[in-house]
């Protein structure tokens, strides 16, 4: 792949409020995953990133599995594609845990792409 970042920090979402506040952010919808992107704004250069899955997905296992997949996803693919400041919540569709790996890495990786040229794109 390409090169990593390696001094990027990367933490996990763990409460409500900070998933809640990225509910009402810009998302990407992309294959198997839903990528939401909520820049904090408090100038610190780092990334955290969340995952959920609901129990459409399917019973215990196959969400801790899809959870699973999308945390290595977001590893391999957050040092090069995230931007600093800026929060994500991973959300699996259906189909998830019996996507191809090397499908479900690109559609995260197009999503968090999608979603960084959305926010470099002048308004109006």
């Amino acid at each position: 792949m390409g090169a990593a970042m390696p001094d990027l920090p990367i933490e996990r979402l763990k409460k409500r409020a900070d998933f809640l506040a990225c509910a009402k952010a810009p998302s990407c919808a992309k294959g198997a995953v839903v990528v939401q992107a909520r820049p904090r704004g408090d100038g610190a250069p780092l990334v955290r990133a969340g995952f959920t899955a609901t129990k459409r997905i399917g019973g215990a296992v196959q969400r801790n599995r899809a959870k699973r997949r999308m945390r290595e996803a977001a590893r391999l693919l957050l040092p090069e594609h995230a931007r600093p400041g800026v929060d994500y919540v991973f959300i699996a569709r259906g189909g998830v845990t019996t996507r191809p790996w090397a499908r479900l890495l690109d559609d995260v990786k197009s999503a968090l792409i999608r979603l960084a040229a959305d926010r470099e794109a002048p308004e109006g």
